[in-house]
């Protein structure tokens, strides 16, 4: 197996179709290098293969030799020879992954310099003040990121001699401070470390290329891995390449371009530039950087030289470019390209302004597809631009999971009673839980964001967030909350205190972070119609929403029907719950009859909202699904009460019903079809509600669609008889009407059992529905409620799971679970509809394969609806060769 290939390698296809071989950086190097004849400092990359067999069975047999090889060959083409003592080849070693991973990795510059070669270089350069600043410079790098030194022991002594030199800038040191340092320098390596500083320049390769190797399952590695979804599995690239200083003198520099600007989309390039430098410098905020505009006024030509450069970059990748250069004593050196991140305004104008033609060499004109301009934008992207964001990060005490993206600053409160009553004096709130229950709806309603010490992202917590598009963050696990306060290490928030949380990335900040409002740009809503065009007549779009106001928000943000309206959630109105718990404590048939009467005109005014906002489209219904024990106070609660306050009658009665109706393990208790089995009028009234709300809209002239889906069904026999019964509630409504509307009964498959004998449970069906939270969790064996805060992040950093399965479905387990329920419903029933309506319906990597698949539709959050349309598209032009 070949591990090293030369920069100028000659490959079969063009370098930048190897980033699996190659890394990104690596490929792109090859690319500029062979392809485009751009300037670029010759090297040569170590492949992901090298990475990969060092993971599994240490350095790989036959690496030596083959860097050897090359090293030979870069000496040979650059006249010098590494760590020479007379002219010394001096390399930088670079990490390069196949995904960019920006600062996640590790670098080091200057290899090759020891003690002999530095007065080499002082020599041949005529600059001792340049070859001491460079050695200082590698000795702190490789020290820290090679043999583990402690960066303080270099930093300290560097900020002593600058304030001995009475200056704050490393470039006024003169050559005799920059000595010192290096003395200062080696001898802390030593004493931290009990070796010297290694003097062998291949000794130094190769400790650098391992320590690249090393860093790819570092902690920061592997945390950015998790949370963009990069497999552990790639390994990074190493390139080494041929040093170009920027330090030399003020005729050199370094700098950081964009072919346009990044944050705004703007066609017009800019980044951050700075004279008698190396790239550190640049990014680490040591010193004040200058901009291109200060760039032509010091060097012209070479600022002419560059932006022709960015020019050609976007013609040959047809994207936004970011580079690094250098230039040394005048002359320009290309470092590395990559299609560059982008903000999510940024990202949709770039994509709609692509597709209009962009001026390229030569007088040419070049522009994407449609298509291509739906690929380029990404489900961040739209998030950054649906939700308020924070201006500028703060420093965290604590970090939970991010379940509802946004931001949200406001007053800590421990009970939703508190947060309800100072939301009404008009404060802003965030309403702080050890975990939420139904109980807490009243305060979640006014809280500017949630956060829970306990939970996953299909916690009670997060998915009402996410349905309201509230911001919330749960499982912060390292937050003790006492009471009315709440402690992170030495750190304590008390009520009324304020707060700020990222929903999008987990994080939990004391005090308030300046916000940024929501306004999606112009080029938004072009993107989304875009999309629209894509998916038309292949997968629609629908919500979760349960309310009037949801279904509403729905609609406007582009929703084609509601998947799924869960009934349960309208119980939990404050209005409501005392109804269902009549029903709940009625120990006569006619007290229940009556509770029961009550929730019948109770829901239909619920229904006609949702039927009224959602008019001509599809919605449908879930009968009642979770067990009643979630509408009952907490026993636990009621117990410590009755232990010390003691009871009210009614309380006493709660809590009995309370004991009674508790399950060891209520997922597969019950609930869902097997309460209709033991409570059937619950279901008649359910069924009586909603039909009675779309006879009275359809006298008003309205059209609504109405699908009643039947929760947790496991058998035909099942199905069956749960059909039976709102099929009498349905022919009773609509006798003796001329043209009745076709109302049609479904199920929702989330068991295995349901999937794999989805064939008999069609013949009952009209349509399925996928319930991916459930069947995650049935398939799994885990608890969504516990897993994610606890053991799913040990599980994801040791790449047990490839990704959190209730984040997103794959193509095995859960995913190969609904593929064999469309198929075997299909087979019995060809024209059965199938739709999915767990969280995954919003998740883009999920989308990917419901399309696969061939679903119908996928439901989610109306917040979510936007990215659902994006991902929808997407999966259809990915599945196609238009791209190809």
């Amino acid at each position: 197996m070949t591990y090293v290939y030369a920069f100028d390698h000659k490959h079969p296809k063009p370098p930048m179709s190897y980033k699996d071989l190659l890394g990104g950086k690596g490929a792109n190097l090859a690319e500029m290098t062979t392809v485009l004849k751009l300037p670029v400092p010759p090297g040569f990359t170590v492949s992901t293969d090298a990475c990969r067999d060092y993971m599994h069975g240490g350095w790989p047999e036959g690496l030596d030799a083959e860097v050897t090889r090359h090293v030979a060959k870069l000496e040979k083409t650059m006249g010098r020879k590494l760590g020479d003592a007379k002219d010394p080849l001096l390399v930088s070693v670079r990490s390069g992954a196949k995904f960019s991973m920006p600062g996640m990795m590790d670098t080091v510059l200057n290899l090759g310099l020891n003690d002999k070669s530095v007065v080499g270089l002082a020599a041949v350069t005529g600059d001792e003040r340049f070859a001491y600043d460079s050695y200082r410079r590698f000795i702190a790098m490789y020290g820290r990121i090679v043999m583990g030194v402690d960066g303080h022991l270099f930093e300290h002594p560097l900020e002593s001699a600058k304030l001995k030199a009475g200056t704050t800038n490393d470039a006024d040191l003169d050559a005799s401070a920059l000595r010192g340092l290096v003395k200062t320098y080696l001898a802390a390596v030593r004493r931290a470390t009990g070796t010297p500083f290694p003097q062998d320049p291949r000794d130094q390769l190769n400790g650098a290329i391992e320590a690249v190797f090393k860093s790819w399952n570092g902690a920061r590695a592997i945390a950015y891995r998790v949370r963009e979804k990069i497999s552990h599995e790639l390994g990074t690239a190493v390139n080494v390449q041929t040093m170009v200083f920027g330090n030399r003198d003020d005729q050199s520099g370094t700098g950081v371009g964009f072919t346009r600007n990044a944050a705004t989309g703007e066609n017009r390039p800019y980044g951050d530039f700075l004279v008698n430098a190396q790239g550190e410098d640049v990014v680490a905020g040591i010193r004040n950087t200058l901009d291109l505009d200060d760039m032509r006024e010091i060097f012209p030509k070479i600022h002419t030289e560059l932006l022709a450069i960015f020019v050609r970059l976007e013609e040959h990748y047809t994207d936004m470019c970011d580079t690094e250069f250098t230039i040394e004593q005048g002359r320009l050196w290309m470092l590395q390209t990559r299609v560059g991140k982008r903000t999510g305004a940024a990202a949709l104008k770039m994509a709609v302004d692509m597709t209009k033609g962009t001026k390229g060499t030569r007088g040419r004109t070049w522009r994407i597809s449609r298509d291509e301009a739906v690929m380029r934008v990404t489900a961040e992207h739209l998030d950054s631009v649906l939700h308020p964001q924070f201006k500028k990060k703060g420093t965290p005490i604590a970090k939970g999971l991010g379940a509802s993206p946004g931001a949200a600053v406001g007053r800590a409160y421990f009970t939703a009673d508190e947060a309800e009553q100072a939301a009404h004096k008009g404060e802003k709130v965030v309403l702080v839980r050890s975990e939420t229950s139904p109980e807490d709806v009243h305060g979640m309603m006014v809280a500017q964001g949630i956060l829970t010490a306990r939970g996953g992202l299909v916690s009670h917590a997060a998915v009402v967030a996410r349905g309201w598009g509230t911001p919330a963050v749960v499982g912060a696990d390292a937050i003790r909350i006492d009471g009315k306060s709440f402690t992170v290490g030495s750190t304590t928030v008390r009520q009324g205190d304020v707060i700020s949380l990222d929903g999008t990335t987990g994080d939990i900040v004391v005090g308030a972070l300046e916000l940024t409002a929501a306004k999606p740009p112009a080029e938004y809503e072009v993107v989304l119609k875009w999309a629209d065009a894509i998916r038309k007549g292949r997968m629609k779009v629908r919500a979760n929403a349960d309310t009037g106001a949801d279904a509403t928000v729905a609609r406007a943000n582009g929703a084609e029907g509601i998947g799924l309206c869960r009934t349960e959630h309208m119980f939990l109105a404050p209005d409501r719950l005392p109804i269902v718990r009549a029903m709940i404590l009625a120990d006569t048939p006619k007290k229940e009859a009556a509770a029961l009467e009550q929730l019948r005109v109770a829901q239909q005014a619920d229904f006609e909202d949702i039927l009224k906002a959602m008019d001509g489209l599809p919605v449908t219904v879930r009968l009642l699904d979770p067990p009643l024990h979630e509408f009952l106070p907490s026993v636990e609660e009621l117990r410590v009460k009755s232990a010390t306050k003691g009871l009210t009658r009614r309380e006493s009665e709660l809590l009995r019903a309370a004991e009674s109706w508790a399950e060891h393990n209520p997922m597969i208790g019950t609930r869902g079809v097997r309460l209709g089995v033991i409570k059937p009028g619950l279901y008649a009234m359910q069924v009586r509600a909603l039909l009675d709300a779309a006879l009275k809209l359809r006298a008003a002239g309205g059209n609504p669609i109405v699908e009643v889906m039947i929760p947790l069904t496991v058998t035909r026999e099942e199905l069956a008889l749960a059909r039976s019964w709102v099929q009498a509630e349905i022919d009773a409504a609509l006798k003796g009407m001329r043209r009745k509307p076709n109302i049609t009964i479904g199920t929702m498959i989330e068991t295995p059992r349901a999937a794999v004998r989805a064939d008999e449970i069609a013949e009952e069906a009209d349509f399925f529905s996928f319930g991916t939270n459930d069947l995650t969790q049935l398939t799994f064996g885990f608890s969504r409620d516990d897993v994610e805060s606890r053991m799913m992040p040990a599980y994801l950093e040791q790449g047990l799971l490839k990704r959190n399965p209730f984040d997103t479905i794959d193509q095995s387990g859960v995913g190969d679970l609904v593929r064999l329920g469309a198929e075997r419903g299909r087979a019995t029933k060809p024209g059965l509809k199938l739709g999915v309506c767990g969280e995954h319906g919003g998740d883009p990597e999920s989308i990917e394969l419901f399309s696969k698949i061939g679903l119908d539709y996928v439901s989610c959050s109306p917040f979510r609806i936007p990215i659902a349309r994006l991902a929808a598209a997407q999966a259809i032009v990915g599945s196609s060769d238009s791209l190809k």
